[in-house]
């Protein structure tokens, strides 16, 4: 047995799986769980992997945990100091 992901037009879901009910007995179809949760999944994932490859590369540059911290912190007292005045 093998097993294919397919992508079928929304407007041709209908005759895709009246065309697969003829063939039921040699083909079986499972709803994908990701997608049930969120109809985005693989859409994400692509776009996280882009993201993963980037700083791999050095394309984005990635802050210690340290730096993080620092910017966050004044990042937080500017929004204070906007909320002040």
């Amino acid at each position: 047995m093998k097993t294919l992901t397919i992508e079928v037009e929304d407007n041709f879901m209908n005759d895709f799986l009246n065309f697969v009910g003829t063939c039921k007995d040699k083909i079986k179809i499972t709803k994908d769980k990701n997608l049930e949760y969120d109809s985005y999944f693989y859409a994400r994932q692509e776009e996280l992997q882009q993201i993963r490859d980037d700083i791999k590369s050095g394309k984005i540059e990635t802050l210690s945990q340290e730096q993080y911290d620092q910017e966050m912190e004044q990042f937080f007292a500017d929004l204070k100091k906007q909320n002040a005045s």
